[in-house]
């Protein structure tokens, strides 16, 4: 598959977080003292990651977020602007400690973690600089549910503008707010954001209902049982490349980020979700959460044989 001449801008709007991951022999089940086999510190969060990933595939991506002025989000801003992110849209805010999370990852890949986010990373959202999204090249704006009011804004901003604005509702809060999902063109859901989203288990009903309910299109990401989404009314499923997990952290913001991306360059649904199920399974098969994101090269090369 030749990747598209056009780089695509995406911008990213949400959280960025600097992780400590802790190797270990299989998840805590209870109390007490667990023992790591290795240690890593890395960036990560939805939307930095999904930055990242829009960077690593040969877009041009930009992160708003807000950290604290501390020397962990200095550590965030080296580690977006290293991978090619534009920092430029991140606010620090004096006094605030920038998101932290402690993420466990047993040796099949899967994983813990535990997130502080500071209540005093302001949640207004007035400073975002909207105006760049009608005027820059800025072919997708992707948002993530742990800033809700940056998410809505930026969201709504991009379809006043004519650009397409993702969701991701990997992650559904609770109590609910409706706003973000309202502003979206496109949903992507996973199988228990669904769930928690419509109160409905079977995952073909729960897409009917998130469909009417916003009016977005939507789609829900199920790991290996592959991805399904409503056009124009109809049910589509595209399975999962089958690959041998490592390591599923950031798996789901790579997704994301990919989907963004190729939505930038003007590609279909399908073809999106293609994309970004390619991007998400590559990631799979590698340790780590941004170490394991495919560059262009090797997703196109990937994706060449495959149907």
């Amino acid at each position: 598959m030749a990747v598209p001449p056009c780089p695509g801008t995406v911008v990213c709007v949400g959280h960025a977080v600097l992780d400590h991951v802790f190797a270990v022999p299989s998840l805590p089940a209870a109390e007490g003292k667990h023992f790591a086999t290795g240690y890593r510190e890395v960036g990560g969060g939805p939307a930095a990651t999904a930055a990242v990933t829009v960077a690593r595939l040969g877009g041009q991506a930009r992160l708003w977020a807000r950290l604290g002025d501390d020397p962990a989000g200095d550590r965030i801003v080296e580690g977006l602007a290293a991978e090619g992110v534009a920092t430029d849209g991140l606010l620090r805010i004096p006094g605030a400690v920038s998101s932290l999370s402690a993420v466990t990852v047993d040796p099949g890949g899967e994983r813990m973690i535990v997130n502080y986010l500071d209540p005093g990373l302001d949640p207004s959202a007035d400073w975002l600089p909207i105006d760049l999204l009608g005027s820059d090249g800025v072919g997708c704006v992707l948002g993530d549910l742990r800033w809700p009011a940056g998410t809505t804004h930026a969201l709504a901003a991009a379809r006043a503008a004519g650009v397409p604005g993702v969701l991701d509702a990997d992650s559904v809060p609770d109590p609910l707010d409706p706003a973000p999902f309202q502003a979206a063109s496109h949903i992507l859901f996973s199988r228990p954001g669904l769930a928690q989203f419509t109160g409905q288990a079977e995952m073909a009903t729960a897409l009917h209902t998130a469909a009417h309910t916003t009016r977005a299109l939507v789609a829900v990401t199920e790991g290996g049982d592959g991805v399904r989404w409503l056009d124009a009314g109809r049910m589509h499923h595209r399975p999962a490349f089958p690959v041998s997990v490592v390591d599923t952290l950031g798996a789901g913001d790579v997704f994301h980020g990919a989907f963004a991306l190729a939505l930038a360059r003007g590609q279909a649904m399908a073809e999106a979700i293609r994309f970004a199920a390619a991007a998400a399974a590559l990631k799979c098969t590698r340790p780590g959460g941004r170490e394991g994101i495919p560059t262009q090269a090797e997703l196109a090369a990937y994706l060449d044989p495959q149907p």
